[in-house]
């Protein structure tokens, strides 16, 4: 008989289909992905070609050789643009509102083929201390409500351009899933005065069953109710509702946590497409309290069809302790070779 999962934190639930179960390794690429050269001069991220990216807003520079590790730069097909005034209209029951807002690119590598899961963690840490720091900028920008830090990797993830990069999109609106997300937490915190994170962080800590990565600062597990074969979540171990509050300790510490857990990833389940994004408390809202930012790690192992469209219940054929044992396995060499900060 299948079983139905409940996600704590959300609500949500999950179905995992225990006859239609796989194992982890199931999911496993079988043909070797495509090589990917580190350089490709038709690329618009790649060292040389900076011309064909907007300006650059900053970017991490070896000063004696000139050349850049990192760059930040405005998205040359952006969602949402800086200029003018917010306007509000209600026409009929319909608001509309004009496109306000920043989208940038973090072009996290001068080599086309890096990403995350094979980067070093000096490198590593240098994305996260630039998501930080452009996250801190739009912060104090006057109509800013949210942003959000996403990645996109593989084709079927949704990016169109292989070069390692992130995003950021700061809105004028609190999107609504965030909303629902910090409602929820509230629930739970006015039943318990206890934030629903941190209670998932102690009982996954003392069960171990899905816990894959745990670090000083971070704790990465495949969640309770997942919607994805190998879906993780990375949580931080101080209970803080904002990434903009990141201590340098927890910088360094993101970097080994994404370098180790991406590293997995990668590894365990031959590089496969995945959605990485954050969850963080909209800004100018109080919900120190109750709200605990984390990380989401989506790979796209399977497809939404129509029940999960149509109820929102998700199918999944994989349970999340087979796939936590899979990749807390997987992580020796890898930890050894990228992730491991230096004794």
């Amino acid at each position: 008989m299948s079983e139905l999962r409940q996600d704590p934190a959300t609500k949500r639930w999950v179905i995992i289909a225990k006859e239609r179960a796989k194992r982890p390794s199931d999911f496993v690429r079988k043909e070797p992905a495509p090589a990917v050269p580190e350089y490709a001069a038709d690329c618009p991220f790649c060292p040389g070609n900076e011309a064909l990216t907007p300006n650059e807003v900053f970017a991490y520079r070896d000063t004696a050789a000139g050349g850049w590790r990192l760059r930040v730069v405005p998205n040359k097909f952006a969602a949402l643009a800086p200029d003018g005034d917010i306007a509000v209209e209600h026409p009929e029951i319909f608001t509309t509102m004009n496109g306000i807002g920043y989208h940038d690119v973090i072009i996290e590598s001068p080599l086309h083929n890096e990403t995350l899961g094979t980067m070093g963690r000096e490198q590593c840490e240098e994305v996260v201390l630039a998501c930080a720091e452009r996250f801190a900028q739009l912060a104090r920008q006057p109509h800013v409500r949210y942003v959000s830090i996403f990645r996109n990797h593989g084709r079927s993830a949704g990016t169109s351009l292989v070069h390692p990069h992130s995003q950021v999109i700061a809105t004028p609106v609190v999107p609504a899933h965030a909303r629902q997300e910090i409602e929820e937490a509230r629930r739970y915190y006015d039943d318990r005065v206890r934030c629903v994170y941190c209670d998932i962080l102690e009982t996954e800590l003392r069960l171990e069953a899905r816990v894959i990565l745990d670090t000083a600062h971070y704790l990465t597990i495949a969640p309770f109710a997942p919607r994805w074969p190998f879906e993780m979540k990375i949580l931080p171990k101080r209970h803080n509702s904002s990434f903009a509050e990141l201590s340098h300790g927890e910088v360094r510490g993101l970097a080994e946590t994404l370098c180790g857990t991406l590293g997995r990833l990668h590894q365990a389940a031959g590089n496969p497409d995945y959605n990485l994004t954050l969850h963080t408390a909209p800004l100018h809202d109080s919900c120190e309290d109750y709200y605990h930012w984390h990380i989401e790690i989506y790979p796209r192992l399977a497809t939404q069809a129509g029940f999960e469209l149509g109820t929102g219940i998700f199918i999944n054929t994989v349970f999340p302790e087979d796939t936590a044992a899979f990749l807390r396995e997987a992580l020796v060499e890898c930890a050894v070779e990228h992730c491991a900060a230096p004794a």
